[in-house]
């Protein structure tokens, strides 16, 4: 039987010294943890979420360690994948107006849990799964959560601002009351924690699949196709719901566009927002592609473009730009996200929340040359690997 582990309680990654980590990497490197995964929101389109949790499980596994996700779905199944994860679906209802997303009862994941005896979970899950963390405790459990999204941002967009941050706080402190460790990705990430002042916060940045998304995918015939005869293809990555703010990067075409330059915008997603976004874009040089299911085809596509465009302010890492970035293509973000921790001058531009901010970024880019930004783009996106990724994520799992 292996040893139980207790996620201790660690403070920002980057303030931990390398000592530290080291020790414990090399404990979890010499014993076998079963580390139990579980993720609502997670199906066939998820997007950055999805991609995390699967790269995490599978470093993990090729660290030696026995790794189950529990996820929603529409039917009761257990598979292992090819990465070596047993993936365990539990029956869930679709959640109305969210593009098909499911969510998990906690009664459902907490049956299967305590079937598979777990040394430590990692929780993706803000609200419907938080009660994971007290179970956990009442079984010496050790439980770390993931928060891929700010909360206060969230509510924010539909409660004023002194009201969205006061709900955020009360919601934050139950949950790092939970959890023996809470990740944040980004420094972004972590602010609503730091204003209550939790203690059990680690920080660990996600990384990208460096070999995936490659300048080497640029292809010149994808991007005479994509551009239908512009000068400059722009595309925009991701789901394309309310919190994205895709209509910024229409807008901003717009604005190129009448200013005299040959721009077309390529989206790449799809979400509960398609059909209002493609009336938005009518007359305009921009194309829908919709969800495409290949990450090779999506790599090839992001290489061949002049700029990416992720002007969503509530990003808290952000990964398809930094797939731009590790594709040679620079990016244009939202200043107020987290991805204006990521986005060097050399590898992109950060841009006012407005589609004015954003069509000025985009020019300021387009003005740099063209071999400078795309080198600087790669350059700044191999500093985020899946790897180093999951050796921040044992170090918080080990404590």
């Amino acid at each position: 039987m292996p040893p139980r582990y207790r996620a201790g309680v660690l403070t920002e990654f980057t303030a931990v010294p390398p000592c530290v980590l080291s020790t414990g990497l090399a404990d979890a490197d010499t014993a076998t943890m079963r580390i139990l995964q579980v993720a609502n929101f997670y199906g066939p389109r998820s997007g950055g979420l999805r991609t995390a949790v699967d790269e995490l499980g599978s470093g993990y596994v090729r660290r030696g360690h026995h790794v189950t996700l529990i996820v929603p779905g529409p039917a009761a199944e257990r598979e292992v994948l090819t990465s070596g994860v047993v993936r365990v679906t539990v029956p869930a209802p679709v959640l109305p107006f969210t593009g098909g997303y499911r969510v998990a009862r906690f009664t459902s994941v907490a049956a299967v849990a305590a079937s598979l005896d777990p040394d430590v979970i990692e929780v993706s899950d803000r609200l419907t799964l938080r009660r994971m963390g007290a179970w956990a405790r009442e079984r010496d459990v050790g439980s770390v959560m993931i928060a891929h999204e700010r909360l206060d941002r969230l509510l924010g967009q539909v409660l004023p601002r002194s009201m969205a941050q006061s709900l955020a706080d009360v919601a934050n402190r139950a949950t790092a009351r939970a959890y023996d460790t809470v990740v944040c990705t980004t420094a972004f990430a972590g602010e609503e924690f730091d204003r209550i002042g939790a203690s059990n916060l680690c920080r660990v940045p996600l990384g990208v699949d460096l070999e995936v998304f490659h300048p080497k995918r640029h292809d010149d015939a994808v991007r005479h196709r994509a551009r239908r005869g512009a000068e400059h293809l722009l595309i925009h990555c991701g789901r394309l719901s309310v919190e994205k703010h895709v209509h910024r990067s229409i807008d901003a075409v717009a604005l190129l566009r009448d200013s005299g330059m040959s721009v077309r915008l390529l989206v790449v997603g799809d979400g509960p927002g398609m059909r209002k976004l493609t009336r938005r874009a009518e007359g305009l040089p921009v194309d829908f592609a919709g969800y495409l299911g290949s990450r090779s085809e999506v790599a090839a596509l992001m290489a061949s473009a002049d700029v990416a465009l992720a002007p969503g302010p509530h990003e808290t890492f952000g990964l398809a730009a930094v797939e731009a970035l590790a594709a040679g293509t620079p990016v244009v973000v939202s200043r107020s996200s987290a991805l204006a921790e990521i986005v060097t001058p050399e590898s992109g531009a950060l841009a006012s929340d407005s589609a004015d901010g954003v069509a000025r970024a985009v020019m300021a880019v387009l003005d740099s040359p063209v071999a400078q930004r795309r080198s600087s783009a790669r350059e700044r996106a191999e500093q985020f690997s899946w790897p180093h990724a999951v050796d921040g994520m044992l170090a918080a799992l080990v404590g």
